[in-house]
């Protein structure tokens, strides 16, 4: 599932040179599933990424790296990890969200803190 995503961001880097040739493609897939593979073309783009089965359900954990260069010579990386918490992609490239405005008001601190003492006592009556 993850390396649909990284072809297409690759693919997706800037390139003036259509028929990129490739350097280094590196794969390693185990009898227990777990893998990993390292690309590198001409042009400057790199991709790696490694995974194996983890848990009890053996859900694969991946992390890996993207690299390509921009126009302006700059070099666009994105690391990730993608597990049991969903994708979690890191770059200086990626948007930020801005801060949130104001500070949260402690009234509203203490519902929020009183509606979950609720929910868990509800919880706990549920269970009984």
């Amino acid at each position: 599932p993850f390396l649909f995503l990284i072809v297409t961001t690759a693919f997706a880097a800037p390139n003036s040179e259509r028929d990129a040739k490739v350097l280094r493609d590196d794969r390693v897939h185990s009898e227990g599933g777990a893998y990993s593979f390292d690309i590198e073309t001409d042009n400057g783009i790199k991709i790696s990424e490694g995974g194996q089965p983890e848990g009890e359900a053996q859900a694969i954990h991946s992390a890996g790296e993207i690299s390509y260069p921009l126009d302006n010579g700059d070099i666009f990386t994105l690391k990730y990890v993608a597990n049991e918490n969903g994708y979690q992609p890191e770059s200086p490239y990626l948007p930020v969200a801005p801060a949130f405005p104001h500070p949260i008001p402690q009234f509203v601190l203490d519902q929020i803190a009183f509606a979950e003492l609720q929910r868990a006592e509800r919880e706990r009556n549920l269970r009984s």
